[in-house]
C-alpha cells in the first residue's frame, strides 16, 4: 500500500462502530440486549425491566431465557401511560454501499412491551392504551428507514467531507444532522445510559443505487433522499409550515457520483410551500385550500429561507403549481410573500400548463429562466486524494401541492442536466456527448429517479408517484395513465380513512405529543368517537378499486375494458356522495395533535 492508503485504513480503524450482531434474550422480568461482536469495544449488554421498563447497563443474567432471538439493531424505546415499550429491528436487508460503507433497509421491527403495571390502570387508561398501542403497530410498519453500521447517513457529501476528521471516532448520533434522524426522539434514554454502541440513527427517505461500466472504467450513481423530521406527518394532515418555518415533506435530495477516483454530488430540496395552510378531508375528491391569515405568516416565511441559505447557500426557489383554482390563490400569497425577500430567487413555472399532455419537452422552458442560477451553484467535487475542487454554492427549492409528483419529475431533469456536466469535468463524457446516448446508462438513471420518486411517495401519501412515465419515457403512456389513476384513487381512500391514525402514529413517535401519566384522556377532550360509517366507505372504494385493478389487466387487450377501467374508476369516487352528507365527521382524523 502506498502512503495515502496506509492513512486511509488507520483512519477506518479509528471510526466508531455501531453493534452488528445482537442477540435478544428474554427472561420472565426483563429483556437483556446482548452485542455478540467481535471487537471489545462493541461488546456490551444492558437489560430493561418488563415490568418498569428502567434500563441497567452492563447488566447479565446467570438463568436460562426463555426466548433468544437476533435483532438487528435498537432503535429506541417509547413511554406510554402503562409503562416503556422497547422498539428493535427484526429483519433487514443490504441495499448497497455509501462511501464504501454497507447500508441496510429495515425490514421490519417489533415493540417489546415493558408495561407491567397496565393491569392497575384505570378502565379508561387502558382504553387510552390501547389506542397508543395500536399507533405503535404502525409504526412498526413505517417504510423507507436506512441505516449504517459505520457511516453517518444523515450528513450529505460535501458537509461530510468539510467537517474536522476528528468527528469520524465520535459516535453515530452525534456526527448525525437531528433534522434527518427519524427516531431522535426515540434515543434519550440509550443516550442517557451511554449505550452509545447501541444507538443507530436512522434516516427515512430513499436510497437507490447502480453500478455501471463507462468507456470500460466502473462508475457508480446513488441517490439518496433524507425526509426532514420537524415536521413530520401525512399528505393531507401536514401541509404548509408552521411558526418556526419548518415545511411538510421536506426532503434534501442528494445524487452522488463515482468515478475514476472521482467523487461528486448535486443536492436539491424539496418542501411544502412555506406559507400557513391547510387541506382538510372531506370526502371530496380534491378537499379545498385554505390560507390562514396570521401575523406570523411573513415570519414563518423568512425564516424557512434564512435557514435554507444558512445551510446550502444561494436559493432559487421553483414554484411548480398550477395558476388557476386554489392552487392559483396559494401560488399568488406565496409570490407575493417571496416579493418581500428578494435576497432568493423565485420562479414561477406552471408545470401542468407548460408541460401536460406529455409535453415534458418544455421544462426546458423553465431550465432556461434558471440555467445561470443552476450553473452558478454547481456541484460538489472531490479527486481521488480527498482534495475539494469545487463546492456547490447554492441549491434549488422545489414545490408543487404536495412536492411529490411534478416535484419529482423537475428534480430528476435537473439532476440529469448536473450528471452530464459532472462526467465532462471527471473527462468521462466529450462536450458534446451527455448520459442520453447511451441507452443502458439513461434507463438506469430514470429508473433510479423512479423509484426513488415512488419511496417518498409511499412514505407521504401511501401510494406510488404520478407521473412516473414522464420521468421513465418522457411522456405519458395509456397503461401508466391508468396506474396514475388507481394511484390517485388509493391516494383518496388512504387520506380519507386511514391517514388519521398515521398522523397520530407520526406525532407519537416523533415526540410531537407527549403521554403523560394522570392528565386528561386527548381522546374525552376531542370527543371523536365516531368510526360508523367507516365500514360503509370501505366497502364502497375498495370494491371500486378492486374491480378497476380486475379490468386494468385487460387493458392491453382490449380497448373495451379500458373504458370499463375508466367507468369503474368514476363510480368508485363516485360513491363517495351516499354519504358525503356527513363531511368531515366520515374521515379518520388525527385525534393527539393540532395542523400546525
Amino acid at each position: 500500500m502506498n502512503e495515502n492508503q496506509v492513512i486511509m485504513a488507520a483512519k477506518q480503524e479509528e471510526r466508531f462502530k455501531l453493534c452488528d450482531q445482537i442477540e435478544l434474550q428474554e427472561f420472565p422480568d426483563k429483556y437483556l440486549i446482548r452485542s455478540v461482536d467481535n471487537s471489545p469495544q462493541q461488546q456490551q449488554t444492558f437489560s430493561i425491566d418488563r415490568s418498569d421498563g428502567i434500563i441497567q447497563p452492563g447488566d447479565t443474567c446467570d438463568a436460562k431465557p426463555t426466548k433468544v432471538s437476533t435483532i438487528y439493531g435498537v432503535v429506541g424505546t417509547i413511554r406510554l401511560l402503562a409503562g416503556t415499550y422497547l422498539l428493535v429491528i427484526t429483519s433487514r436487508k443490504e441495499v448497497g454501499t455509501y462511501l464504501g460503507f454497507t447500508i441496510f433497509r429495515v425490514m421490519s421491527m417489533k415493540f417489546m412491551a415493558c408495561n407491567g403495571s397496565l393491569s392497575y390502570s384505570s378502565y379508561q387508561e387502558k382504553k387510552d392504551e390501547a389506542y397508543f398501542m395500536s399507533l405503535l403497530r404502525t409504526v412498526e410498519s413505517t417504510p423507507g428507514l436506512y441505516y449504517s453500521n459505520e457511516t453517518d447517513l444523515t450528513l450529505n457529501l460535501q458537509r461530510t467531507y468539510k467537517l474536522a476528521e476528528e468527528r469520524i471516532r465520535k459516535p453515530l448520533w452525534k456526527q448525525a444532522d437531528p433534522r434527518f434522524v427519524w427516531n431522535r426522539s426515540l434515543l434519550e434514554d440509550l443516550i442517557e445510559c451511554k449505550l452509545d454502541t447501541f444507538v443507530i440513527p436512522l434516516v427515512q427517505g430513499s436510497f437507490q443505487t447502480s453500478q455501471f461500466t463507462l468507456k470500460d472504467s466502473p462508475a457508480r450513481i446513488t441517490l439518496i433522499s433524507r425526509r426532514c423530521t420537524r415536521r413530520l406527518g401525512t399528505r393531507m394532515w401536514r401541509r404548509g409550515a408552521n411558526f418556526e418555518g419548518d415545511t411538510a415533506n421536506f426532503i434534501e435530495t442528494e445524487q452522488l457520483l463515482e468515478f475514476g477516483g472521482f467523487r461528486s454530488s448535486i443536492l436539491q430540496v424539496r418542501g411544502s410551500i412555506p406559507l400557513l395552510w391547510e387541506q382538510i378531508v372531506d370526502l371530496s375528491y380534491k378537499p379545498r385550500i385554505k390560507i390562514i391569515s396570521h401575523e406570523e405568516t411573513p415570519k414563518a416565511v423568512e425564516r424557512h429561507f434564512n435557514d435554507l441559505k444558512q445551510r446550502y447557500g444561494d436559493v432559487v426557489v421553483l414554484d411548480l403549481t398550477d395558476k388557476r383554482g386554489d392552487e392559483g390563490q396559494l401560488s399568488a400569497a406565496f409570490a407575493n410573500e417571496m416579493q418581500k425577500l428578494p435576497q432568493f430567487r423565485y420562479v414561477s413555472f406552471d408545470f401542468h400548463h407548460h408541460c401536460g399532455n406529455s409535453n415534458l419537452d418544455n421544462i426546458e422552458l423553465l431550465y432556461d429562466q434558471i440555467s445561470e442560477d443552476i450553473e452558478k451553484q454547481g456541484y460538489f467535487l472531490v479527486d481521488s486524494e480527498g482534495q475539494i475542487i469545487e463546492e456547490q454554492k447554492g441549491v434549488a427549492r422545489a414545490n408543487c401541492i404536495d412536492c411529490l409528483d411534478r416535484t419529482n419529475v423537475t428534480q430528476s431533469f435537473l439532476a440529469r442536466k448536473s450528471l452530464n456536466s459532472q462526467l465532462r469535468r471527471m473527462g468521462a463524457l466529450s462536450s458534446t456527448e451527455c448520459i442520453s446516448t447511451s441507452d443502458e446508462i439513461y434507463e438506469m438513471f430514470k429508473i433510479l429517479w423512479v423509484e426513488q420518486g415512488d419511496e417518498i411517495s409511499l412514505e407521504y401519501c401511501g401510494t406510488n408517484a404520478l407521473k412516473r412515465d414522464l420521468v421513465r419515457f418522457g411522456k405519458q403512456t395509456l397503461v401508466g395513465l391508468i396506474k396514475d389513476g388507481m394511484s390517485a384513487l388509493s391516494r383518496y381512500y388512504l387520506n380519507n380513512f386511514h391517514d388519521g391514525i398515521k398522523q397520530d402514529a407520526m406525532d407519537l413517535i416523533s415526540g410531537r405529543y407527549t403521554v403523560v401519566k394522570n392528565s386528561p384522556s386527548p381522546f374525552q377532550l376531542n370527543g371523536f368517537e365516531s368510526f360508523s360509517y367507516l365500514p360503509v366507505a370501505s366497502a364502497l372504494l375498495i370494491g371500486g378499486i378492486t374491480v378497476t385493478s380486475l379490468t386494468f389487466n385487460q387493458v392491453g387487450r382490449n380497448v373495451q375494458h379500458c373504458v370499463t377501467t375508466i367507468i369503474w374508476a368514476g363510480l368508485a369516487a363516485g360513491a363517495t356522495a351516499v354519504v358525503k352528507a356527513n363531511g368531515r365527521q366520515f374521515c379518520s382524523r388525527p385525534r393527539l395533535c393540532g395542523l400546525l
